[in-house]
């Protein structure tokens, strides 16, 4: 029975999601005895920190850890790089002479952009090798602990793919993530970065920032200590990766900043209708905002709820 070997690089919330997502599959397909040519899978954990990892193999996240890449890659059918982005080109530069020609290497980062032209730089040759993509599946809390089998189920994952890449290694990286439970897309790696600028950059940033400016006042006991559900529930991302959201943010800057200055530009005008106690202007612009959330979450259900 054949097996298949896939290397985890940075077992945190994503890359350990990943990891335990692909192992559930696997064990689900060997309860199938009767299903022809089922495999195993085996899962390597590499990483910059020993204790993650080891924490990974206790929790069953990992099969084994590697410690270099030649070791690592010897064998490997693919790659999930899921550190942060600013990590990027020194791993993919590391790995890069190792790389066999069959592996396929994949990222999970939030910017791609930047890491396309990281991984040209360490690639060179090699490029058509790596397939892009961005699970749009994160949560507040980091780290192997809070790495969960469906975290992907009916979650989006976006494949920025290159002009390099083949068809066959685009569709193994499409079918790896679908068998996440995944519901995979795509789209030019400038349109990807402009796009999350708008609506997964910028709610973190202002989410930072909000929490950022109550915590540094005098009061700030006093605030958080009346501060319920509205600003829990605002504020929740503000509870994310700091470093992870550090790179992301200088990583994908032009485009945040036209996003940040767009709203700066609505935030005054919705001073404006303040200051001039315009109900009705407030009131529409409430009820315009309503209406199209209300409809975006609609969205999301399962066609019949």
């Amino acid at each position: 029975m054949a097996a298949s070997k896939v290397i985890v690089c940075g077992v945190g919330l994503i890359g350990g999601s990943f990891a335990l997502a692909i192992k559930q599959y696997f064990a689900g397909r060997r309860e199938k005895s009767a299903l022809a040519g089922r495999q195993d899978v085996r899962i390597v954990g590499m990483g910059r920190t020993r204790a993650p990892l080891e924490q990974a193999l206790q929790l069953g996240v990992i099969d084994e850890i590697a410690t270099d890449w030649a070791n690592a890659l010897r064998g490997a059918d693919l790659v999930l790089l899921g550190m942060p982005v600013g990590q990027m080109l020194p791993v993919m530069q590391a790995m890069a002479p190792h790389l066999e020609p069959h592996t396929i290497v994949t990222d999970g980062g939030s910017t791609k952009s930047d890491v396309v032209a990281v991984a040209r730089t360490a690639f060179g040759e090699k490029i058509g090798q790596f397939v892009p993509g961005h699970p749009i599946a994160g949560a507040e809390k980091s780290g192997v602990s809070a790495a969960r089998a469906d975290l992907y189920v009916g979650r989006r994952v976006v494949l920025t793919s290159l002009p390099e890449n083949s068809p066959e290694a685009v569709k193994t990286i499409r079918t790896v993530w679908e068998i996440c439970g995944a519901r995979v897309s795509e789209l030019l790696p400038e349109d990807h970065d402009r796009v999350f600028a708008a609506v997964s950059h910028l709610p973190h940033l202002l989410a930072f920032a909000l929490v950022h400016d109550l915590a540094i006042r005098d009061n700030a006991d006093q605030l958080f200590g009346f501060a319920a559900s509205g600003f829990r529930d605002f504020t929740r991302i503000a509870s994310s990766h700091p470093e992870m959201w550090r790179d992301i943010c200088l990583a994908n800057r032009n485009a945040l900043l036209k996003e940040l200055d767009a709203y700066m530009v609505e935030l005054l005008r919705t001073r404006v209708l303040l200051a001039s106690a315009d109900s009705t202007g407030l009131e529409v612009m409430f009820d315009t905002a309503r209406t199209r959330r209300d409809a975006w979450l609609k969205s999301l259900l399962p066609v019949g709820e």
